[in-house]
C-alpha cells in the first residue's frame, strides 16, 4: 500500500520553539516591530485626520473656491488655534500665591507643536487639502471623516509666501538684487583704495 502524504510538509510536524531560544526572541522582535509600525502609521493617520477635520469645520460654506490669500488666512487661524488656551494657562500661572506651574507639560507640547507647524508653513509649506481648486474643495466638503477615504482628498503644500502676489515678490527680489549690487560695488571700491595705498 502506498503511503499518503500528510499536509504540505509531507508528514513532518512543526517544530516547537523553546521560549528562551534565539529563534523565539527573533520572532518576538519581528512581531514587536510590526506592531510598532502599525501604531505609528495609525497615529500619523489620526493626526492628519484631525487636521483635515479642523479645516473642514472652519470652511466658509458660501465659498465655491478659495484664493491663495484666503487659504493662507485659514492656515493662520489654524496655527493660532491654541493661543486662547495658552493665554488661559499663562493667566492661571500668573496668579500670586500659587506654587509651581500647572499644565506645564501640556503648555510645552502645544508651544512646540505651534513652532513646528509655523516653521513648516514659513519654510517649505504646510500640507493642507487643496481648497484653491473648486472640484477638490467639493470633494473635501463631502468627506465624512473616514480615514480610509483620505487618498481621495488631494493635498497641497501651502507656504506663507503664497499669500504675497507675484508682482510684489518680484519687487522684493529686485530691491534685494540692487542692494547686493551696491554692496559689491562698494567692496570693489574699497579694495581699489586698499591696493592704491599698498602700492604707494
Amino acid at each position: 500500500m502506498p503511503k499518503a502524504l500528510k499536509g504540505k510538509n509531507g508528514g513532518r510536524e512543526k517544530k516547537v520553539i523553546h521560549p528562551h531560544s534565539r529563534k523565539a526572541a527573533q520572532i518576538m522582535r519581528e512581531a514587536h516591530k510590526k506592531e510598532k509600525l502599525k501604531n505609528e502609521k495609525a497615529l500619523h493617520l489620526n493626526s492628519i485626520g484631525e487636521k483635515l477635520q479642523w479645516f473642514q469645520n472652519h470652511l466658509d460654506s458660501e465659498k465655491v473656491e478659495y484664493s491663495k490669500k484666503d487659504t493662507c488666512d485659514l492656515i493662520e487661524s489654524y496655527l493660532n488655534r491654541f493661543s486662547s488656551e495658552l493665554e488661559e494657562t499663562e493667566l492661571h500661572n500668573s496668579i500670586k500665591g500659587r506654587q509651581g506651574r500647572r499644565h506645564n507639560s501640556q503648555e510645552t507640547v502645544i508651544k512646540q507643536t505651534m513652532e513646528r507647524r509655523r516653521q513648516q508653513y514659513e519654510g517649505y509649506g504646510l500640507e493642507i487639502p487643496d481648497i484653491v481648486d473648486a472640484g477638490n474643495l467639493k470633494t473635501f466638503r463631502e468627506w465624512d471623516f473616514d480615514l480610509k477615504k483620505l487618498p481621495n482628498i488631494k493635498m497641497r503644500k501651502t507656504c506663507a509666501n503664497d499669500a504675497i502676489p507675484k508682482k510684489c515678490k518680484r519687487k522684493n527680489v529686485t530691491t534685494v538684487d540692487k542692494v547686493l549690487e551696491e554692496l559689491e560695488l562698494k567692496d570693489e571700491s574699497d579694495e581699489d583704495d586698499y591696493n592704491s595705498t599698498a602700492v604707494a
